[in-house]
């Protein structure tokens, strides 16, 4: 059967190319998902800031108990946005572990060095210097509050040296320093550049007092490190923090190693998910097409006396085969993507510049074996029909169209459409994840419901086109009309793709512009202070007291940008939040508050978005249990709820909530509001003068600097939803050219019969007008329903923003693909001499 089917592959060059193009494109978009995931799995940072330790105990994730399923409890382990810190008596209680040196507390702590201010820099006491280790190669330590040492990147860069002075800009505040020394280390230069000050001093800038970010163990030289680890992990595990040994420590010594890897692992696999129904579509529809052109083959077979079984295998060889090449050019197109995609969240700043794409052999085999097994099913499935049947009854049933299908193909297209309705519901009944989670299902079941009723609704159209298809294109048009009825179950996979293509495209891609419209417009309808006092380097609190007492100044807000971690009905997840000073905050924020008042934001309560409350379950009053940035558990009063959570965060804390809990303990911004006639420019300008790095910008600059960085962050989303859409349309257009060099014989025998190439060209025309026309209208309905779901759903607006030029395009698209693909491939079939057209295979 193997050889029977290599020598079918020679001979089938045209359906096999289709299939082989559709296997292919599956492969790579599976492997650029797969690939990511398990470089993200594999990715633990650089570990050359704790080189010489043991091992670093810190608390970098959260662990969060959700429903008991079967009596087991279910756990979700959460980065924590602002790295969680460790109380500085654990160091104590491990340093008396059996075969521990020394235990040695580091401190990070967010700098600007004015000599080189686009250099990312973070500030260490001199002690943790011996965690790297790091070596003076000149000077000497820092020994007086007024004195640094910077590493050989900063020297290199600013040209500093033992001797010179410069000014460092930490908690909002500058001073000048003299650099006592340049140290060096070993091995990689870092994400990030050292700065050490004295220990004394890094504590008192240190914004948690009396804890650390990390405690790097030094053993024994001839300690037992089995053992050492053993014990320090029982310490650690009672004070609820991890201990990080290996290449894990680079989790613990970089916060973007950390990121970068959810974010990889995430994205891969929401992606990697979506991606894989779109392939099962498109591979199921694409094989089962092929296999159905080749009945005459295959008929054929059995009349010389070829077995059901036989014939089965001989089509699985065939497939598996085109899988197994498929593979060999999908894997390292998926490769080079990767590496794309890897270049462009480096440069965007997403991931780390040592985040490498890693692994490779574990992602190829299971996405090899996922698209083979798919393809094989579907096969398998569409062999089934022939090989049941009598070899004469096969070999007579090639003349003519089988019925539409089974009533249990109707049951079961009715229950996706009735599951599909019901995914409606709960996406407008729910919001946030949980509503985009359930439009997704409503989307594929949708699809998978007109995929299984296509035959009926095919037959339904070309009776109800018929009239029009005849006016329009007269006798070509009839003839149209009675191929649309006749061959309704021939044209399931053509309307299928067609449905696929401008359902899924029609969205996800308007769903991403509606998501970051509506960030955009609640951010600016929400700010009603015309300017802000803004600082790269971080505000005290200070800073909104002083815009307070400008004169002209009637109202001025500080804002600290933070998130937290929020319980769900299935797992924890982390929401925006945003700290405020909430004097005078109704003049310069309008959160568009539903019910209670922002004026009752004290210490102990918060303000919650429509949207969070509701997933929740929170209500005015009620006592809501989160977790603030750094892992500390809260419970907060509910004070106000507010509808403008896109523009402004989900949760809203009092300024002194957060004191202690973020990685800088400074503000983002002051927002400022003036009287109508005050002249307070070059006030304004003098008070921006008095804080480091920081400028006065108008509203509009602020919320033009939101939509480029939403743009910029949405740029993954949208990559990865063109190559998804980018497939269904190759999909599309692979099944629209199968369908017609299928028609050889049908269009020889056509012209035989006296039909000219123009009116069967025509007649093309009408056929495809009749497809079109039934797939935009099925799937421009299925992107409307799920989309104006989903978006009211997660920002309460009832109908979508639909840009006419993006509409156009997915229209204008689908209906040149569709003519492009059908046109092209049946000219050159018309160019075939009717005579020698009429006995070529079908």
């Amino acid at each position: 059967m193997l050889h029977l089917a290599a020598r079918m592959l020679r001979f089938r060059k045209g359906a096999f190319a289709a299939t082989f193009v559709a296997l292919a494109a599956g492969v790579a978009v599976l492997m650029t998902c797969a690939l990511l995931v398990e470089s993200g799995w594999r990715y633990q940072g650089l570990p050359q800031r704790y080189d010489a330790t043991l091992a670093v105990v810190a608390d970098r994730e959260l662990r969060v108990a959700g429903p008991t399923v079967l009596g087991e409890t279910e756990y979700t382990t959460v980065a924590l946005p602002e790295r969680g810190s460790v109380a500085a008596e654990l160091a104590g209680k491990l340093a008396v572990v059996p075969g521990v040196a020394r235990v040695v507390g580091d401190r990070s702590i967010t700098v600007t060095t004015t000599a080189a201010p686009d250099v990312p820099t973070t500030g260490h006491g001199w002690s943790s210097a011996a965690l790297a280790p790091h070596r003076l190669v000149s000077g000497e330590p820092p020994r007086a509050d007024g004195e640094i040492a910077v590493d050989t990147r900063l020297a290199a860069r600013t040209g500093l040296s033992p001797g010179d002075s410069t000014d460092v800009l930490t908690g909002g505040d500058s001073r000048r320093y003299r650099v006592s020394g340049v140290v060096g280390t070993d091995g990689a230069a870092g994400e990030r550049a050292a700065l050490f000050f004295t220990d004394d001093r890094a504590a008192a800038l240190d914004p948690r007092p009396g804890r650390f970010d990390a405690l790097g163990v030094l053993a024994e030289p001839d300690a037992d490190d089995r053992a050492v680890l053993a014990g320090v992990r029982r310490i650690a595990d009672g004070a609820g923090a991890r201990t990080y040994t290996g290449d894990e420590r680079g989790l613990a010594g970089e916060p973007e190693a950390a990121a970068a890897r959810a974010l990889t692992l995430q994205a891969g696999g929401a992606f990697g998910g979506y991606a894989a129904m779109i392939i099962v579509f498109v591979v199921a529809g694409t094989v089962g097409l092929s296999v159905r052109h080749r009945r005459r083959d295959l008929a054929l077979l059995r009349a010389v006396a070829a077995t059901p079984g036989q014939v089965r295998r001989m089509l699985l060889a065939e497939t598996g085969l085109l899988a197994l090449l498929a593979a060999v050019v999908g894997i390292p197109a998926g490769l080079l993507a990767t590496a794309l995609v890897r270049d462009g969240l480096v440069t965007r700043g997403f991931v780390p510049d040592d985040f490498t794409v890693t692994g490779g052999p574990l992602s190829a085999a299971a996405v090899t074996v996922a698209v083979t097994a798919v393809a094989l099913l579907a096969a398998w499935t569409a062999a089934l029909r022939v090989t049941r049947i009598r070899p004469t009854e096969a070999l007579g049933e090639t003349a003519v169209e089988r019925g539409l299908g089974s009533r249990a193909r109707v049951v079961a297209g009715l229950v996706c459409l009735a599951a599909a309705l019901s995914l409606t519901g709960l996406t407008g009944a729910t919001d946030g994840e949980t509503a985009l989670g359930a439009a997704t299902g409503m989307l594929y079941t949708s699809v998978l419901g007109i995929a299984l009723l296509a035959p009926w609704i095919n037959r339904a159209a070309a009776r109800l086109l018929g009239p029009v298809l005849r006016a329009v294109w007269g006798d070509s048009g009839y003839l149209a009309a009675a191929n649309l009825r006749a061959g309704a179950r021939g044209m399931v996979a053509v309307l299928t793709a067609l449905v696929l293509a401008v359902g899924f495209g029609g969205t996800v891609w308007f769903l991403q512009d509606n998501l970051q419209r509506q960030t955009a417009v609640e951010s600016r309808d929400g700010l009603l202070a015309q300017y802000a006092l803004t600082s790269g380097a971080g505000l005290p609190a200070s800073a909104t007291a002083e815009a307070r007492r400008v004169p002209g100044v009637v109202a001025a807000t500080g804002v600290r940008r933070t998130s937290v971690v929020v319980p769900g009905g299935l797992e924890a997840r982390t929401v925006v939040a945003q700290g405020i000073d909430p004097e005078g905050v109704e003049r310069t924020l309008d959160l568009k508050v539903r019910s209670g008042s922002l004026a009752g934001l004290r210490e102990d309560t918060l303000a919650v978005s429509t949207a969070q409350a509701d997933a929740a379950g929170w209500e005015v009053g009620d006592d809501a249990e989160l977790w603030l940035g750094d892992g500390t558990p809260a419970t907060l009063r509910v004070v106000a709820l507010y509808d403008r959570g896109w523009g402004f965060g989900d949760v809203t804390l009092h300024t002194r909530t957060l004191t202690g809990h973020t990685v800088t303990g400074l503000d983002d911004q002051v927002l400022i509001r003036t009287a109508p006639d005050a002249d307070t420019g070059a006030a304004l300008a003098d008070l921006a003068r008095r804080y480091p790095a920081a400028a006065v910008v108008d509203a509009d600059r602020l919320t033009g600097e939101l939509a480029h960085d939403l743009a910029v962050s949405g740029w993954l989303n949208r990559l990865l939803v063109a190559v998804l859409v980018g497939y269904a349309v190759l999909a599309a257009a692979n099944t629209l050219v199968m369908a017609a060099l299928a028609r050889t014989r049908e269009l020889s025998l056509l012209r035989l019969v006296g039909f000219t190439r123009g009116q069967l060209k025509r007649m093309v025309h009408a056929e495809q007008a009749g497809l079109l026309g039934v797939a935009l209208v099925i799937g421009g309905a299925i992107a409307a329903v799920t989309l104006t779901t989903v978006v009211n759903a997660v920002s309460a607006q009832r109908v979508p923003h639909v840009p006419a030029a993006g509409a156009a395009v997915v229209v204008a698209g689908t209906v040149a693909l569709a003519l492009a693909a059908t046109l092209l491939p049946v000219g050159r079939l018309l160019r075939t001499p009717p005579v020698e057209g009429i006995g070529i295979r079908e």
